[in-house]
């Protein structure tokens, strides 16, 4: 298993290779949509759970890219695309000129076969306001795998601590460095997977 690290590490590496010129977030989607497409077969019905922030913009793209392959995908963005941080706009903006368009709420009819949690990632640091956890409550009362990037909303990045009740995944996919709080979060990250994109973390954790 590769070593772990705190939220504030893994930051400044994504600052480090954005600072570079690297453009972090279609990686981070290309990634989670070859994931999810080697495990569904053909057409099927994915939702992309999309936050306000650059979780949701890696959902984004994600989305952007199996609906390339030919699946069904639907976006749910329950805060709109108004506050979305530029990169997360972009990747709206590339969801929207394939095509895609975005619900606000999810509708009864709504069964998937699975679901990309991209609400909040590591960035979350309170508990669940009451409609994100009505909303993760609905999700975890399907049958539906889930895949989460980077860390299952609800759950605290550093510490694992549940912050509410977190969506249940089959699967986490961190990007660039694994959160060391997914060690202790083991019932709600289901198996642990990781994609670099190619970003060197700068030296190990003292708690790795």
């Amino acid at each position: 298993m590769s070593s772990s690290h705190s939220v504030a590490r893994i930051r400044a590496a994504e600052r480090q290779a954005l600072a570079e010129g690297r453009r972090l977030m279609p990686l981070a989607g290309a990634a989670a949509a070859r994931f999810v497409a080697q495990r569904i077969g053909p057409c099927s019905v994915v939702l992309a759970l999309a936050g306000p922030g650059n979780n949701g913009g890696d959902a984004l793209e994600a989305a952007t890219r199996l609906r390339e392959l030919g699946h069904d995908v639907r976006v749910l963005l329950p805060a709109g695309a108004q506050c979305l941080p530029p990169d997360a706009a972009r990747a709206y903006a590339g969801w929207v000129a394939a095509g895609g368009i975005a619900l606000s709420t999810l509708t009864p009819d709504l069964l998937p076969d699975l679901v990309i949690d991209g609400l909040f990632g590591i960035g979350l640091n309170r508990p669940l306001g009451p409609d994100w956890q009505a909303l993760v409550d609905a999700v975890n009362g399907w049958n539906a795998p889930v895949l989460a990037l980077d860390v299952p909303s609800g759950i605290d990045a550093d510490t694992g601590v549940a912050l509410g009740r977190p969506i249940r995944a089959r699967w986490t996919l961190s990007f660039i460095g694994r959160a060391r709080g997914l060690a202790l979060a083991a019932q709600a990250a289901g198996e642990l997977h990781l994609d670099t994109l190619g970003v060197v973390m700068p030296g190990e954790d003292d708690d790795a």
